[in-house]
């Protein structure tokens, strides 16, 4: 059992280790540049998964958190957190019915994008004797979930013609990654994105439509789209812990990376690999390594990727003249904090070779 007080080089390997001080920096950093760019911040706490981490960020200034599924929602209710928007579609009368049941409870805002969604969270919002907020989504080019600008105020009329739900706002989510965002910085997207949600907003009140908030950005975009004139709250979720994807693309430095995955040597191949503890188990592969991207993980202490990986095995590309032993330990930031810990059972927080905090992830693997 891993507890307060323990030395790094005994823990068991492998584990996912928090640097508290730069995981706090990162936290109260990016409050303050939000807060002054004039938005809230409603952190996406998919990417911590830890209730009592999203207290922090609270009590730091965020307005709420951000959750993609009902589970979640329900986790960090029970872990006292009062304000939370759920930024997925909702489909499903299991699902519909949960969500009006914890509106009861909590301050509970839910996202819509189409008109089946509409109506089944009507129908459990007036069963459960609720009036249930909701934001519709709008796709900005992602083209994952979300109705298209120009049919953005369908939804809205339909929705405001239903009874048990309120028409909060709009939101969407489009970071850096969807098509045409290639060769493009990510100041440049912000500022579009930021803008063509302001105007949609815009329009819409104009059409007698009501919105209230315009919720947008992740965390390449966060900071440029919460300069926007219009926008109202921006989602950014990463930015607690940072991985190696956004460090190599310059969205953070390596140095404000807070999260790392400890690893043991198990064998040496050859001069330029060696395999390590930790497999597609340990480290995410929802992101494949191309262009920048050298590995599914980069090493902290070393130009060393993780190249390739099987369920507990991780092979390791070597600079040259390293030369780890068996039993050697390296650590390693992943190429994608979220899926990462999402694999894990517990964050150890760690201030330097000392640990001081454990937290159980309470709301990892909740896909409903």
């Amino acid at each position: 059992m891993i507890e307060p007080g323990m030395c790094v080089e005994d823990l068991p390997t492998p584990c996912l280790l928090v640097d508290v001080d730069r995981m706090h920096h990162n936290i109260h950093a990016w409050q303050h540049a939000i807060t002054t760019a004039g938005a809230d911040l409603r952190p996406h706490v998919k990417t911590h998964k830890v209730p009592v981490l999203a207290q922090m960020q609270m009590a730091a200034g965020a307005t709420g958190i951000t959750v993609a599924k009902v589970a979640e929602a329900e986790v960090f209710a029970a872990g006292g957190c009062r304000d939370i928007f759920i930024a997925y579609p909702i489909i499903g009368p299991d699902k519909w019915r949960r969500a009006a049941e914890l509106a009861r409870e909590i301050q509970l805002i839910v996202g819509v994008e189409s008109d089946v969604g509409a109506v089944g969270l009507s129908a459990a919002a007036t069963v459960a004797g609720v009036r249930l907020p909701v934001r519709v989504e709008v796709d900005l080019g992602l083209a994952r979930s979300g109705v298209q600008p120009a049919a953005t105020a369908t939804l809205c009329e339909q929705i405001l013609s239903l009874p048990g739900l309120d028409l909060e706002g709009i939101f969407t989510f489009r970071s850096v990654g969807y098509p045409g965002g290639i060769n493009r910085t990510a100041t440049d997207i912000a500022r579009e994105e930021g803008e063509r949600m302001s105007e949609l907003a815009e329009s819409l009140r104009g059409a007698g439509i009501p919105i209230r908030s315009v919720s947008a950005g992740s965390t390449p975009t966060a900071r440029n789209v919460a300069l926007a004139p219009g926008i109202t709250e921006v989602r950014p979720g990463t930015y607690i812990f940072g991985d190696y994807m956004l460090a190599q693309r310059g969205t953070i430095s390596y140095e404000d990376i807070a999260l790392s995955i400890l690893c043991t040597v198990i064998s040496r191949p050859d001069s330029t690999t060696a395999t390590v503890d930790g497999g597609s188990k340990t480290f995410c592969g929802d992101v494949v390594p191309t262009g920048e991207l050298k590995g599914y993980a980069r090493a902290v202490s070393m130009d060393a990727y993780l190249e390739r990986m099987s369920e507990e095995h991780g092979v390791v590309r070597l600079p040259a003249g390293a030369d780890p032993r068996i039993g050697d330990r390296i650590a390693f930031h992943p190429i994608h904090v979220c899926t990462t810990v999402n694999l894990a059972d517990e964050l150890i927080g760690i201030r330097g070779e000392q640990v001081v905090e454990v937290w159980p992830t309470l709301a990892r693997g909740k896909r409903t």
